[in-house]
């Protein structure tokens, strides 16, 4: 452990290792340690999503998310192509099953052309062409979606960083910062070290390195599990690309939908249950001061209270393989429940903001000696090259 770096960035995620090496490339021969408290890269978020390369329909016009969504895809297409990453364009169709789905479905459209993306109102017998075992009665081609390996990525990046003389610290967990002008003092289960600025991208836990430095400002992480199953191998012929349905106004995440992913399988999922703890991919993963803070957050129960008939769906699906299965049907008749199996399950590190409201954009805070990424679920491993140019950028004003 260094007794000084220039830069110490908080977590070896996709979103951390692009900043650091972003950072590098900017300021050759600066010092950079990634402190990761996981004995490996991408061990939550970004290891456990499922690899789109998203194109940032879904996002509102002018927020952070649409235009660095979209940015994003580009750079993280150049990325991969330049470092030989498997990737593919394969697109996605968003699907409408029913009537009264049809006008939230020609507003993404219209949304669509807000953010500069291509995207197609087509019918069913094109559907059939592009997805030829999926319903629908209308749906929107969006063909600039992609898939690739957020993991792959992330080794790339990891050795990028080593390359320019960055050190990556595994198994070493920030207990504490402390701000002076001579830098940040940074306690570690490994040492102390003073850094000239500390970025922290410790996703699930990336609240309480704020709370540290007073940076929440009042935000804080409420972690929803997405579980997920795939098609057995013989059944993945039922999808071809990404079929998603149309979103849900009444709820804020997308729906149960199948993905392909680079390596062929096809997941499906992910639904969304409130964890009983930050890294709590089971229903039996339960951090007792995380049930604490879940059960004092007032926000938390009025959110309750609003979804509560979707979220009672979710959680239902979550113990019914066979509910599961029917929300598939809507989009794929054919899916049975004999063709899934468990596939490992994520768990998204949702802000919610001070007043109770969960955070729909990006949400970056800073002060003397340290930025804090608060907010940064999908699409943000397709925005993280983008983001990381964000970071860097304010770290430049900060000297100007």
């Amino acid at each position: 452990m260094p007794k000084h770096v220039d830069l110490v960035v908080v977590g070896a995620g996709i979103i951390g290792l692009a900043t650091a090496r972003q950072y590098l490339a900017e300021y050759p021969g600066a010092s950079v340690l990634v402190l990761e408290r996981e004995s490996g890269l991408a061990s939550h978020q970004t290891g456990r999503n499922s690899g789109v390369l998203h194109s940032g329909i879904y996002y509102a016009p002018g927020s952070m998310k649409a235009e660095l969504a979209v940015a994003g895809r580009s750079s993280m297409v150049k990325f991969c192509a330049e470092r030989g990453i498997d990737y593919e364009i394969c697109g996605k169709v968003i699907v409408a099953t029913r009537n009264d789905e049809i006008d939230r479905l020609r507003a993404l459209r219209e949304r669509a052309d807000l953010n500069g993306l291509d995207a197609e109102l087509i019918g069913a017998s094109r559907l059939n062409e592009i997805e030829p075992h999926c319903f629908g009665i209308e749906a929107l081609h969006v063909p600039s979606t992609g898939i690739v390996s957020y993991a792959a990525v992330c080794e790339a990046l990891a050795a990028e960083i080593e390359d320019q003389s960055g050190v990556i610290s595994y198994q070493t967990q920030v207990l504490a910062i402390e701000e002076s002008r001579e830098g940040a003092r940074v306690s570690t289960s490994s040492g102390e070290l003073v850094a000239g600025l500390v970025v922290n991208c410790a996703g699930l836990r990336c609240d309480q390195v704020a709370e540290m430095v007073g940076a929440s400002e009042g935000n804080r992480i409420v972690p929803f599990r997405g579980e997920y199953f795939e098609l057995v191998p013989d059944r993945r012929d039922l999808v071809r690309g990404l079929i998603y349905p149309v979103p849900d106004p009444s709820f804020p995440f997308l729906g149960v939908h199948l993905t392909r992913m680079v390596d062929g399988s096809v997941h499906a999922g992910p639904n969304a249950v409130l964890a009983m703890a930050r890294e709590g991919y089971r229903w039996r993963d339960i951090e007792p001061k995380q049930i604490r803070e879940h059960i004092g957050n007032q926000g938390l129960w009025r959110l309750a209270r609003k979804y509560w008939r979707t979220g009672a769906g979710e959680i239902w699906r979550s113990v019914s393989k066979a509910a599961f299965v029917r929300a598939l049907q809507r989009l794929v008749p054919e899916i049975g429940v004999e063709d899934l199996e468990t596939s490992p399950a994520g768990v998204r590190a949702q802000a919610m903001d001070a007043e109770g409201e969960l955070m729909d954009d990006f949400a970056i805070t800073e002060t003397s000696n340290s930025l804090h990424v608060l907010n940064a679920p999908s699409p943000a491993a397709t925005a993280s090259l983008e983001i990381a140019g964000k970071i860097v950028r304010m770290i430049e004003a900060r000297s100007n």
